[in-house]
């Protein structure tokens, strides 16, 4: 494999890892956001990857993509709150099913793949720069 190949590999996975801050961060920030227990509200969401070829390698190589965004199908979670606004007959809240400790997990595990990808990069920079410091001696 080709360090040009190594640098589209991490490239893809750098994308993919943002989708997946992005998705974090959704989630998070509709964690709290109330809505009626008989409508729909926010259902977390998940980003789904799959591996592909890189594109212009010779040989196969393998990168990744987004495959998809999936919605969490767990139900609402309910809260007991009579006074609320949006509460039904039965004085239940309901609020979208994001568990926030999942989403912290996933956005360090996100955060350090996209941090680890940008240091092959920079490994890979390296080396072509050493490569090209060899051969003009």
């Amino acid at each position: 494999m080709s360090l040009a190949n190594v640098f589209h590999i991490a490239a893809s996975a750098l994308n993919a890892q943002s989708m997946r801050l992005n998705a974090v961060a959704s989630n998070l920030a509709n964690a709290d956001s109330a809505h009626a227990s008989t409508g729909e509200g926010y259902k977390a969401k998940q980003v789904m990857f799959q591996a592909v070829p890189v594109f212009g390698s010779s040989t196969w190589a393998p990168g990744v993509r987004m495959k998809e965004v999936v919605e969490d199908e767990r139900p609402a979670r309910l809260v007991y709150d009579p006074k609320h606004p949006l509460a039904d007959d039965g004085g239940y809240v309901a609020y979208p099913n994001v568990d926030v400790v999942e989403e912290m997990v996933n956005m360090i595990s996100a955060s350090r793949s996209y941090q680890t990808n940008a240091e092959v990069m920079a490994t890979a920079k390296s080396l072509m720069q050493r490569i090209l410091a060899v051969a003009q001696n």
